[in-house]
């Protein structure tokens, strides 16, 4: 397997960053010190799409994008910088929003069972006509609304079209309607009545099967085309949980790549989960990365008053795995209900049974005979849930044990992970907002930080077992970016001062629902400043996926509206904005210094560091779509080019002090890579060793940060706390300020001065 670029810099490419925008940030990438591109998905995508996840076509490249032309010229651009490239796939699904740009969903709806693409998609033909839940409400009005074509080749609900079968015209619309393969229906009966699988409760993602080797070369004949010709260095591997047999696909795909490209996969591992043996790949997206990184910037000792707020303001106190399991049910029960049944039709079981088993899993799935222990897990949790019912759950896992690549297994371990994301991620992660930095894709917002030593463990083990997987601090997934949780993070070592003005600042401006409250106010002053504009758009998407007083299913407009108005009112109130902004300041300093060290150790530690677009600024967006903003690319090159000209920027909101950290450790993996093998923890001495977090990579890299800065300047700030450095030697320098060292044992005071980070090096 590969050894992978020195690191990766994320851009999300769309008809407003095309293939030629990106040529014209080569100059600047380069500079930068990234060691290769990392692009969105390049295939033909839904028109307009910011993400190209729902590719529509995998045979042919994006046009809105630049086309395979502009793909070619790029590819061309980033080898005459010696820069690599590394493509995002989508094993699992399909666009279909808008079926007739789709060419196999088409022929599909076309043509039924009979079509060549009817096996491409995983359809239950046994229960009926495709269902596609597109129509109002009100579907016997809908179905009345029914149109069409002139030529009578395509029915037509306003926007929305299909095609109409050979031998099926004549008649009203309506009549030709019932003798199709599909049936229109009300977007609601989507989530119960569903009968293909898709991309967690996304309709308009259609799943497809590419364990059946000749979908796997219909959807990666493209792709392999660019590999083969030289054009592609890496790839990352979208949702392989969805997938029937995620291995399998993954043996195949090394086996066509070869031994020698870099190899990732977008797995969302659990505390303390590996990825399966047997997986030939190098490692993940790096979201177990993000949750150890920023862990250690922390405070633990919060936890305790942050916790008695959360349930002083809501009323109540609920374990997180309480509020995670009531989430799944709820998930099982209503949008994921379609799978759900569909698995107790295979298995001739009890739906709650079913559902129970899906909602025990500690992980995202099992993947049978790997994984043996999630699954046991599973029925332990469930048969504890509704022991009426162990005798059917006890049959179930029977029955998967005996056939583990069976339909069973096969459907239960892929909607294990649906019912997972739907339920913890994207439902209680908006609920439970004790301390929101922590609710983070692969986090687990009941461990309140992590200690040093654990935070060594975790980085060693990594450089172990996989010294090549990708580490991140953002993403296009993120529920809020590096620094907005960087900041977020100084409330653990205030938690008094936070409490108090939460309390007054929800007297004064309260929301419909208690624990969106906290939510609100969190982000609110993590991202601050923010237009009322953005965060309407924020906390609409937030208070909708917490489903608690809304729901994207069962909106409630008395509540829409007062939750859309609520930014405006707060922003209005200049009071209360002079309140908001004199505790930013007072946490902005610390922030920063949590942004600038856990920049520095996901830069310097083990695996491969990917910057996601703009954070090498400070950065302070929320979930998508607020995290695919466009990036003011026109500042960064001038920053970067004045630091590179310029005495030490301050730390302050223009981020030149974080560009200076990212272009100098980016710029250190590029031209030394053989400083950065191996992992040895290293340990402060004196009174605020503490606040010290330190390691070497090899005899001639080291990396040191600040934590708990606040706790630290009470303390007395540094004194005479030193950093002893690996094997006496006495030739290092701080490539970040250009300063050399001070003896084998600094004082941290000193080695600090400037910047709460230092990046050692000895020369080579």
């Amino acid at each position: 397997m590969s050894g992978g670029p020195s690191s990766t810099y994320r851009i999300q490419f769309s008809k407003d960053t095309t293939f030629a925008d990106a040529q014209g940030l080569l100059e600047y990438l380069d500079a930068l010190g990234v060691g290769a591109l990392y692009a969105s998905p390049l295939l033909e995508s839904g028109a307009g799409s910011n993400h190209g996840y729902d590719v529509v076509d995998p045979t042919r490249v994006s046009a809105e994008r630049g086309g395979d032309t502009g793909r070619r010229a790029l590819v061309a651009a980033l080898r005459e910088r010696g820069l690599g490239i590394v493509v995002d796939i989508v094993p699992n699904h399909v666009g279909v929003d808008v079926p007739k740009v789709n060419p196999w969903w088409w022929d599909v709806l076309k043509n039924g069972p009979s079509s060549v693409y009817a096996g491409y998609f995983d359809i239950d033909w046994a229960i009926g006509p495709i269902l596609l839940p597109v129509l109002d409400a009100d579907e016997e009005k809908a179905l009345s609304e029914l149109s069409l074509s002139d030529d009578g080749t395509e029915l037509r609900y306003y926007e929305h079209a299909a095609p109409v079968a050979p031998g099926t015209a004549g008649g009203t619309a309506q009549e030709v309607h019932e003798r199709q393969h599909y049936r229109f229906g009300s977007w609601k009966r989507g989530a119960a009545e569903l009968t293909y699988r898709r991309f967690f409760d996304v309709s308009t993602l259609a799943a497809v099967r590419v364990e059946l080797p000749e979908v796997f070369e219909a959807t990666h004949r493209e792709i392999l085309r660019w590999v083969d010709a030289g054009e592609v260095d890496g790839i990352r591997v979208d949702h392989p949980d969805g997938l029937s047999d995620p291995g399998g696909y993954l043996r195949r795909l090394r086996a066509a790549i070869g031994p020698d490209r870099w190899l990732l996969v977008e797995k969302i591992l659990g505390p303390g989960e590996e990825l399966p043996a047997s997986w030939p790949v190098d490692g993940t997206s790096g979201y177990e990365a993000l949750t150890d990184i920023q862990g250690v910037f922390v405070d633990p000792a919060g936890a305790g008053l942050l916790t008695q707020l959360a349930a002083e303001h809501t009323g109540g106190k609920q374990a997180l795995h309480t509020a995670e399991h009531a989430a799944r049910r709820e998930m099982t029960d209503t949008i994921l209900a379609a799978e759900v049944r569909r698995i107790a039709r295979v298995a001739q079981a009890p739906f709650d049974a079913v559902a129970e088993l899906l909602c025990g899993f500690p992980v995202y799935r099992s993947y049978l005979p790997e994984g043996r222990a999630a699954l046991d897990t599973a029925v332990a949790v469930a048969r504890s849930h509704r022991p009426d019912l162990a005798v059917a759950i006890a049959g179930l896992h029977a029955a998967m044990l005996a056939d583990p690549h069976g339909e069973l297994a096969t459907r239960v371990q892929q909607t294990s992970g649906m019912v997972m994301a739907k339920g913890v991620e994207d439902t209680t992660f908006y609920r439970w907002n004790r301390m929101v930095a922590l609710n983070e894709v692969g986090g687990d917002p009941s461990r309140f930080g992590i200690g040093v030593e654990q935070f060594h463990a975790a980085l060693a083990a990594r450089q172990a077992s996989r010294p090549a997987t990708m580490t991140t601090l953002s993403t296009h997934d993120t529920k809020r970016s590096e620094d907005v949780r960087a900041r977020l993070a100084v409330l653990a070592e205030i938690p008094g001062e936070w409490a108090a003005v939460l309390r007054r600042w929800s007297a004064a401006h309260p929301l419909p629902e208690r624990s969106l409250e906290l939510l609100a106010w969190q982000n609110l002053v993590g991202a601050w400043p923010i237009s009322a504009e953005r965060f309407a758009a924020y906390l609409g998407k937030a208070s909708k996926e917490a489903k608690l007083v809304t729901s994207h299913v069962d909106a409630v407009p008395e509540i829409d509206a007062a939750i859309a108005a609520w930014p405006a009112a707060v922003l209005a109130d200049a009071e209360l904005v002079a309140e908001i902004e004199a505790f930013v300041a007072r946490i902005s300093y610390p922030g920063w210094s949590n942004s600038l060290g856990q920049k520095l150790l996901q830069l310097a530690g083990p695996g491969i560091p990917d910057v996601y677009q703009g954070t090498e600024l400070f950065e302070y967006s929320l979930v998508d779509p607020d995290n695919r903003r466009p990036v003011d690319w026109a500042r960064r090159k001038e920053l970067l080019a004045r630091i590179d000209e310029s005495p030490l920027p301050p730390i302050d909101a223009t981020g030149a002090a974080k560009l200076l950290v990212t272009a100098n450790a980016l710029r250190l993996r590029r031209y030394r890579p053989e400083v950065f093998r191996g992992y040895r923890a290293l340990t402060a001495d004196g009174p605020a060793a503490a606040h010290a977090v330190a390691f070497a990579r090899s005899a001639s890299l080291v990396a040191v940060a600040t934590r708990l800065p606040i706790g630290l300047a009470a303390g007395g700030g540094w004194a005479d706390t030193v950093l002893p450095l690996p094997d006496g030697a006495a030739d290092w320098h701080d490539v970040i300020t250009g300063a050399a060292v001070n003896g084998t044992a600094p004082r941290l005071a000193e080695l600090l001065r400037h910047y709460p980070v230092a990046l050692l090096v000895r020369p080579a």
